[in-house]
C-alpha cells in the first residue's frame, strides 16, 4: 500500500509559486520545501511543453534530494501573439535582448507586443507534475487555466509576473489587485492543485484532503 505523503520538495525557485502552493498544500499536512533550501540548483527547461518542463524540473528535483517532488510549469498564453509568451513567459524579454529574466521587462514586452491587437484576450496555464522518485513511471499530472485579458496598465500591487497586466473579467480586477486568498480559490495553479490532490487522494497518498 502507498504511503501518504509527507515532505514533498519543490522544484521551483519562484518565491510567488511556493507561497501559493504551501498555502495550497497546507490543509493536507504535506510539508512543501524549496528545493534551494536543499541545494538543488534550477534544472534546465528546454522543452516545448509546460508538461514536459515541468516533468524534467520534478526529476531533477527528486534525483538531488531522494524527495517526492513537485513542479509547477505556467505561463501566460495570448492568442493574438499565436500563444506567446506561454512557455517562455518567465523569459520572455531576456529572448529578445538577452538579459536576465525580469518580470517588468516581461510585461513591457508583452503591453508592446499586444498595442496593435484589438484582441486582448489571455490565460495562464499551469501543468503540474508529482514524481514519488526521479524515476517514477507514473508521475501525477493535473493541469489548470484561468481566462482574462491583458490591460495596458500596471494595476495593484500583489503578485508576481504577469499579475498587474493579467485582468479577470469577472471580479473586474487584475490578479495583482487581488487577495492571495481570492486568487488561491480561482487561479490556475489553485485549479491544478486541487486536481492533483484529488488524484493524490484517489491513489492513497493523502492522510486527507480539506482544502476547498
Amino acid at each position: 500500500m502507498a504511503q501518504p505523503l509527507s515532505r514533498v520538495v519543490l522544484a521551483s525557485g519562484n518565491a510567488g509559486k511556493l507561497s501559493e502552493l504551501q498555502a495550497l498544500l497546507a490543509p493536507t499536512g504535506i510539508e512543501l520545501v524549496a528545493q534551494r533550501a536543499l541545494g538543488v540548483s534550477d534544472a534546465d527547461e528546454p522543452f516545448g511543453t509546460f508538461v514536459e518542463n515541468a516533468l524534467v524540473k520534478a526529476r531533477h528535483a527528486s534525483a538531488v534530494t531522494g524527495l517526492p517532488a513537485i513542479a509547477d510549469d505556467s505561463g501566460v498564453c495570448v492568442p493574438a501573439l499565436g500563444g506567446a509568451p506561454g512557455v517562455r513567459s518567465a523569459r520572455y524579454a531576456a529572448d529578445l535582448d538577452g538579459g536576465p529574466k525580469d518580470d517588468a521587462a516581461n510585461n513591457a514586452r508583452l503591453v508592446r507586443e499586444l498595442a496593435a491587437h484589438a484582441d486582448r484576450s489571455a490565460y495562464y496555464y499551469c501543468a503540474l507534475v508529482l514524481v514519488r522518485s526521479p524515476d517514477d513511471p507514473q508521475p501525477v499530472i493535473a493541469d489548470g487555466l484561468w481566462h482574462g485579458e491583458i490591460v495596458a496598465e500596471p494595476r495593484g500591487e500583489g503578485g508576481f509576473g504577469y499579475d498587474p497586466h493579467f485582468l479577470v473579467r469577472e471580479h473586474g480586477l487584475t490578479v495583482a489587485q487581488m487577495d492571495a486568498e481570492a486568487k488561491n480559490r480561482t487561479s490556475h495553479r489553485g485549479i491544478a492543485m486541487r486536481a492533483l490532490l484529488a488524484k493524490l487522494a484517489d491513489a492513497r497518498l493523502l492522510r486527507a484532503v480539506t482544502a476547498a
